[in-house]
């Protein structure tokens, strides 16, 4: 299965598309259409004609926050990754050890009481493990409160190793994010929807393609522990879930951009199938076996055959559809990670296919 293969390290996006030439733009990245077991490949500039009028695509509005700081445990330096704010004023944190070349690599999470000095005397004491299933991420309190305004001060874009050199938040930032009421954000981007570009947008909304916006806020994902999701954050307004049950029911299909969209919108789909209004924290992760109840599409980028992001995948596509696209990414050369290529997920069109991701229910 493609699942078992590797991602050659030279399919790593290592700087930003419009970083990679002279007259390019974030929409300068290739798109692996698969429809079934069907595949075709194309530019991004040209999902407008991938989709139809009456379509609707479901973004994220999270904004990205400078989410590392860097810090010190006695005299050893690390690197903090802010994660989640919990409703008790504690953080979900990762550390992480500095390598020398500008990333950072895994390090082991606690001990319980373990002090990190922060920028301008703030200390961060960590107090217990998110969950028993890792050790990565803890829950630390943080002697300053206003941790937002730390993050402003003194932090930078979370950065993995297979990147060239650090970037500034803008890059990490996509057009449809939104400054939060309260300042939250994701501490990695919501990055399915980075090859958006204003001019894109203008052109789909003028083939009638609706947007519903819904916000996520995404954790730390980690480049080495391809974990189920935490529990994050979110909000489907009460306009998004109308304007996704309209499209629903005039035929439109529904696309969710990135998976963090699916979590959200099937997070608020009751067993109807019909979309609620919905806020607060979720568990979900969807599995095949869970199946989705609203979403038939889904635009995403390419990931690690580790990635528990596969199974979503699966769950909307099929096992057969999903390897089949994979095998087809690696062999044409597309590029990994959030600087990299998409891949646009359309339901199957042949009535008579087995697999119909709105039949998981």
């Amino acid at each position: 299965m493609t699942t078992a293969v590797r991602v050659p390290e030279e399919l790593s996006a290592r700087v930003p598309a419009e970083q990679r030439g002279p007259g390019l733009d974030r929409d300068s990245v290739r798109l692996l259409v698969s429809r079934g077991t069907e595949v075709s490949h194309h530019a991004f500039v040209e999902l407008p004609r991938q989709l139809k009028a009456g379509d609707l695509l479901v973004v994220n509005t999270s904004p990205t926050l400078a989410a590392a700081v860097d810090g010190y445990i006695g005299h050893a330096r690390v690197v903090v990754h802010f994660s989640t704010r919990g409703d008790d004023g504690r953080w979900a944190v990762e550390l992480r050890d500095p390598d020398g070349t500008g990333t950072t690599r895994a390090r082991a999470g606690g001990p319980a009481g373990t002090e990190v000095c922060l920028p301008g005397g703030v200390r961060l004491v960590l107090e217990e493990p998110l969950t028993s299933r890792s050790p990565r991420l803890w829950w630390g309190r943080v002697s300053d409160a206003d941790v937002l305004g730390l993050l402003r001060r003194h932090g930078r874009p979370i950065r993995y190793s297979y990147t060239e050199r650090d970037q500034p938040l803008s890059v990490y930032q996509t057009v449809f994010a939104l400054p939060s009421t309260d300042g939250a954000g994701s501490a990695e981007m919501p990055s399915a929807a980075r090859p958006f570009t204003s001019r894109l947008v203008a052109e789909l909304v003028s083939r009638g393609v609706q947007f519903a916006p819904i916000t996520l806020h995404t954790g730390v994902a980690s480049a080495e522990a391809h974990e189920p999701p935490y529990p994050e954050r979110y909000e489907v307004p009460a306009a998004s879930a109308r304007l996704i049950n309209a499209a629903k029911a005039g035929g439109g299909r529904i696309i969710a951009v990135g998976t963090t969209a699916v979590r959200a919108v099937e997070s608020a789909t009751g067993p109807d199938g019909v979309v609620r209004a919905a806020r607060g924290w979720t568990d979900l992760v969807v599995t095949p076996e869970r199946g989705v109840r609203v979403i038939d599409g889904l635009l995403t980028g390419l990931h690690e055959p580790e990635a528990s992001h596969l199974l979503m995948l699966e769950a909307i596509a099929g096992g057969a559809a999903i390897d089949r696209s994979y095998d087809e990414a690696l062999r044409g050369l597309y590029l990994w990670h959030e600087f990299g290529d998409v891949h646009l997920i359309l339901p199957d069109e042949d009535p008579h296919s087995e697999h119909r991701s709105s039949n998981f229910w």
